[in-house]
């Protein structure tokens, strides 16, 4: 066991070439853990884009360390620092209102900020905090979401759209046909097809599979599936 905390001590806690990698490699694997997950939800921003800016992060909190570590400054939170801030550009532009004022991709934006912050701990050698919040996170995406969409209404539909420039037609008429109460969220297309959007539809009512069909039968409606 000695041996373990003084190899921790010596190569993983201090800044050495063994934590440098052992720091992006985790920064690879926690955002991909997230984005992945985000991505089965229909996110736009999935594997690549939580990767990304974890890694991203992760390398702002080297940086600093590294600078500070060779006398360049003191202060090396104040780089990562930036990325705090900055991201939320990337995050604003994931947000969009849509037809009365229904606003989708808080959850998205959201989960990039976090990514981030997960990143720097992991830059700076915080392994424990961000391996925490990383669980905290899947923890969200994969069951919190599903448990929030069965707790709003009692009726959930996914379908999806085959053409894109049809969307706002097809979301008119699916309203038209649930009452404006509908809660309808725009996302990537699960199928994987080429061109299809995804809609999360949520209403209120207990004909779940008249109204399926009913939804299936819109013209430009690929398919949809009762959730």
């Amino acid at each position: 066991m000695d041996w373990l905390i003084e190899f921790y001590n010596n190569y993983i806690a201090e800044l050495t070439w063994v934590s440098i990698i052992l720091r992006l490699l985790l920064a690879v694997l926690v955002g991909g853990l997230i984005g992945s997950e985000r991505g089965r939800s229909g996110s736009p921003a999935g594997l690549r884009t939580h990767i990304l800016v974890c890694l991203g992060a992760a390398m702002t909190a080297l940086i600093s360390v590294y600078v500070a570590k060779e006398g360049g400054f003191d202060d090396v939170t104040r780089i990562p620092a930036q990325v705090i801030s900055g991201i939320g550009f990337l995050g604003a532009g994931m947000i969009i209102v849509k037809k009365n004022n229904v606003i989708t991709g808080l959850t998205t934006a959201a989960g990039m900020w976090a990514t981030a912050t997960i990143g720097i701990a992991l830059g700076y050698g915080f392994y424990l905090g961000a391996l925490i919040a990383t669980g905290a996170c899947i923890f969200t995406a994969a069951v919190l979401t599903r448990l929030e969409r069965k707790s709003r209404k009692s009726m959930h539909i996914y379908a999806e759209i085959a053409k894109a420039e049809e969307a706002g037609k097809i979301t008119d008429q699916i309203r038209e046909l649930l009452g404006h109460e509908a809660l309808i969220e725009v996302s990537g297309a699960r199928s994987g097809m080429q061109g299809n959007i995804g809609l999360y539809i949520t209403a209120s009512t207990q004909s779940t599979e008249a109204t399926r069909q009913e939804i299936e039968r819109i013209e430009g409606i690929s398919f949809a599936i009762q959730e």
